[in-house]
């Protein structure tokens, strides 16, 4: 299969269904940032060594492979297409899960922290900040399209579960939280 096909030259590129938009339009936008968050996440991954990350990796390329369907929702948002992969209101809850059971291993958080520590808890940091940017791109788009809200629940949500897996890798490396000075 050849890569290039030159149909985007000229700036336009495919939704989901062959309808042709401008690579600026606010859906291409919103793909591109859970692309991107997509991308940091394979970064993360890579910070994590094995064997003692192996679950957390485990889960992180799950959530990839989740927010590839996300694009897929977003991409499908002007279309009638049926059958897109999605992610669903389940996809949130184990995120919900994930995050109480990391939460039980942490200090309670009694004042807002800085991003750091660990390279991969910073890592992880930068992508929860990614996944925020991602997440007001599906608000905009939401504006002016009907999209499901669960993508919106689910990137929220998923920003929740790398700060606190960011916090969880801190405390098994060893790592103080640096807290906020006013």
């Amino acid at each position: 299969m050849q890569i290039y096909t030159k149909t985007g030259d000229t700036g336009e590129t495919s939704l989901l269904g062959g309808r042709r938009v401008q690579k600026s339009c606010i859906e291409i936008d919103a793909i591109g940032e859970v692309d991107e968050l997509n991308s940091y996440l394979g970064v993360l991954i890579s910070f994590l060594e094995e064997p003692k990350w192996k679950t957390e990796k485990e889960k992180l390329i799950q959530i990839q492979h989740h927010l590839f369907n996300v694009g897929g929702m977003i991409a499908a948002v002007q279309t009638d297409l049926m059958n897109v992969p999605i992610v669903g209101e389940s996809h949130v809850q184990n995120l919900e899960h994930w995050i109480d059971d990391m939460t039980t291993a942490l200090p309670e958080l009694t004042q807002f922290i800085l991003p750091g520590g660990h390279r991969a808890a910073a890592v992880c940091y930068h992508t929860r900040a990614v996944c925020r940017r991602a997440e007001r791109r599906v608000v905009e788009l939401q504006a002016t399209s009907v999209l499901n809200d669960v993508v919106q629940h689910f990137l929220n949500r998923l920003s929740d579960a790398l700060f606190t897996l960011g916090r969880y890798i801190n405390v098994k490396e060893g790592h103080d939280e640096v807290m906020w000075k006013k």
